[in-house]
């Protein structure tokens, strides 16, 4: 089949973006606090990092309970995430240790990327562009472009698809526990990176992507 060899060849690393990429809780936290304080609704830390990562209308069907309407859960959720957009506006985004330099060195080694997160596209976009990486992905799939979240690999395997590689040829890398799970049910290998807490279940993990050599990689997909 006409392609099929270039197909075969093709490799890429689709990246989870908040708490992978970029270190955007607290952002997420202030964001939170401050919508759900405005139902008069207190919530904890803990319960904030038991959801961190996951979509909303999940997050929020926990926190309000099954019989809050879904009109009532997207206006809460539309509202922590334009809060959360203007304080990357004023604040900035940071990235974690080690991923600006990776993200800019995979592309001119012949690897496709893409960013598969559980956040709304213009989330997305509003920290790319942040972090000055914008012009590094080859495509995005965002919450907006599925109907269930991670450990679900609906995510992963829209990002695929949009490279045009293989699900077998994808590394993904995440931070948490249902995006490698997701990784897994995609068929396709994972690095979990997590600065704190117990190691993910991936089939590299590193506590910062600084500590991953030249060629991890190269290495989880080709055995080189």
């Amino acid at each position: 089949m006409p392609g099929s060899d270039a197909t075969l060849a093709a490799r890429a690393v689709i990246w989870d973006l908040d708490g992978t990429l970029a270190d955007s809780e607290d952002y997420h936290w202030l964001a939170w606090q401050q919508v759900m304080g405005d139902e008069g609704i207190a919530i904890t830390h803990d319960q904030f990092l038991a959801t961190f990562g996951q979509r909303n209308d999940t997050v929020l069907t926990g926190w309000l309970g099954a019989d809050a309407s879904e009109a009532h859960r997207d206006r809460i959720g539309e509202a922590k995430e334009a809060a959360f957009r203007r304080l990357v506006g004023t604040r900035g985004c940071v990235a974690l240790p080690g991923a600006l330099d990776r993200v800019q060195r995979l592309g001119p080694r012949g690897w496709r990327q893409a960013i598969a997160s559980s956040a709304p596209r213009a989330n997305i976009d509003v920290m790319i562009e942040a972090l000055g990486i914008a012009g590094d992905f080859d495509a995005i799939a965002s919450s907006d472009d599925v109907t269930v979240g991670k450990p679900d690999p609906q995510v992963f395997l829209i990002a695929a698809s949009r490279l045009d590689v293989p699900p077998s040829r994808c590394i993904v890398v995440e931070d948490a526990a249902a995006g490698v799970e997701a990784a897994r049910r995609a068929g396709m290998p994972s690095v979990g990176v997590r600065a704190n807490g117990e190691a993910l279940e991936a089939n590299v993990f590193a506590r910062s992507l600084a500590e991953l050599g030249d060629t991890a990689f190269d290495r989880l997909l080709d055995g080189k």
